[in-house]
Order: C-alpha cells, then sequence, then structure tokens
C-alpha cells in the first residue's frame, strides 16, 4: 500500500472488510490522500457507518470519479490502527471460532447469548472507570473508533466518526441472575438498562492484565502483550464517498427529527453544524 501511495496515485482504495480499510486509512493518512472504501468483507460496519450501501459494491467504485469527502478519526492501540473496534474478553473467544465467519451478526453484543451462561467468570482486565475509579475484572470490554449510538434504532453502529473519541462499552456479570437479566434487557432493545453495562466516552484508555490479552481487532484475531494503550490518532483520513450514497449511519438517521432541525438551523444561520 505504500509502494503504491508513493507512485503518485490521487486517491487510495481496496476491496476488502474492516481490517482491509484499517491499512488503507493507515496509509493514507500518513501520505495526506483520499481513501476510497470499496465493501467486499464480510460484515463491512465501516461501509455502514460511513452511509455506504454494503450491498453495493459496483457502485462504490464510483468514489473515483466525482465524490463527497468527509473526514475519519483513525484508532489506535499499541501502533496499530482500527476503524471499527477491539473487543476483549468473551467477544475475543467468540472470533476464533470458525462460526463466527459464517454469523450474520452485527454487533458484539447480538453473539452474547450464543457464550455467556451462569459459570461464566470475568477476564483478567484492569481498567480506570468513567467514574475515575481504577476496576479489575470484565466479561467484555470493547473499544470503538468513535461511540456508537444509544437510541434503539441506532444501536450498533455510530452517529458520527469525526468526534475524536473513544467509545467505550464494559459489561461486567456480577451475581448469577446478571446472564438472564442482561438477556432480557437485550431481548427488548435496550441493553443500556442493565445495570451491569457502562458506556462512555474518552480521548484515550490504558487496559493492563498479568498475561497477554487476546482481542478482536476490526474482527481481526490477535494477541498482545498489556498494557493496551488506546487513542485517537492526531491526523485523521478523509474519505471519498459516491454521490449516491445515503451518507449516514443508522444510529445518525435514528438522531430524531429535533436534532436534524437544529442542523438545519445552524446551517441556514450559516454556522457549521455541529
Amino acid at each position: 500500500m505504500r509502494d503504491v501511495a508513493a507512485s503518485g496515485v490521487d486517491v487510495l482504495g481496496m476491496a476488502g472488510g474492516d481490517g482491509s480499510q484499517a491499512m488503507v486509512g493507515t496509509v493514507a493518512s500518513e501520505m495526506g490522500l483520499p481513501m476510497v472504501v470499496v465493501p467486499a468483507g464480510t460484515r463491512n460496519h465501516l461501509a455502514l457507518d460511513l452511509g455506504l450501501d454494503r450491498n453495493d459494491v459496483v457502485g462504490a467504485l464510483d468514489c473515483y470519479g466525482e465524490a463527497v469527502e468527509r473526514t475519519m478519526d483513525l484508532a489506535d492501540v499499541n501502533g496499530h490502527v482500527f476503524v471499527n473496534n477491539v473487543s476483549l474478553g468473551l467477544y475475543a473467544t467468540v472470533v476464533r471460532s470458525a462460526a463466527y465467519r459464517d454469523a450474520k451478526v452485527d454487533t458484539t453484543l447480538a453473539t452474547l447469548p450464543q457464550v455467556l451462561g451462569p459459570q461464566s467468570q470475568p477476564f483478567d482486565l484492569r481498567y480506570t472507570g468513567a467514574d475515575g475509579a481504577d476496576h479489575h475484572g470484565a466479561h467484555i470490554i470493547q473499544i470503538s473508533n468513535n461511540p456508537y449510538g444509544t437510541t434503539l434504532g441506532g444501536w450498533g453502529s455510530r452517529p458520527r466518526m469525526d468526534t475524536h473519541m473513544l467509545g467505550i462499552m464494559v459489561l461486567v456479570l456480577a451475581n448469577r441472575g446478571d446472564v438472564p437479566a442482561f438477556l432480557a434487557a437485550l431481548a427488548t432493545g435496550h441493553p443500556e438498562r442493565f445495570r451491569g453495562l457502562s458506556s462512555w466516552a474518552s480521548p484515550t484508555l490504558e487496559i493492563t492484565s498479568d498475561s497477554p490479552i487476546e482481542m478482536g481487532l476490526d474482527g481481526e484475531t490477535k494477541v498482545m502483550d498489556p498494557p493496551l494503550r488506546f487513542l485517537i490518532r492526531p491526523t485523521p483520513v478523509r474519505v471519498r464517498l459516491p454521490p449516491q450514497a445515503i451518507g449516514y449511519s443508522p444510529a445518525a438517521r435514528s438522531l430524531g427529527w429535533r436534532t436534524s432541525l437544529r442542523r438545519l438551523w445552524t446551517i441556514i444561520l450559516g454556522r457549521s453544524p455541529q
């Protein structure tokens, strides 16, 4: 990818999934080039959150012609870029399985009923929570490149990709009755109501352990030595979208008419919508 970027091209692109797009984004950001996302991977979460049609691979090629540009953050863990998320704990074991490749899931939480059991133990993962206190042990920690939406219609996608913040979600099952309680909250479409699920946004995060940490990094299995240091890289990447793309994720579309009206009003007043 670096050889291609140095050959004098005007744009970089690759047909592939989130891991491939992270590679392109890394080099494009370093070289100051825009990138094109062609959704030809397994789940294509990034394409969804950019507002691309994940079923229209050929249509994505229009980005090489006239296109709309927007900026996108690049998240980093110990020098490795990720454009979607890093999942630790139970989900990392799911990523290892062959069945995961065939599963049609869009979010980490959607796989939990298959792996949670009454005897499941928290993993040795230590971190500082949103409350500023040190915590030891979690069943799942997911760190995303920008926070996920919290509304029912937007759960599992990110309303924005340029907030310069990490989205952090932690699931802890402290008691035997927590598993059915969490699955019940998940079934109603409101997992955020479960007391053992916490989420917040932060520009950085550090997670440590007494042993190497297994993870799913943009859907690929990886093991890293602790501590894991997460951050948003200072230089974003310019992403090209085809004119026919909707350009918004499900989370952004579910923000509601009041938010849309407020953004429209700021544009009318000549201000940049926040």
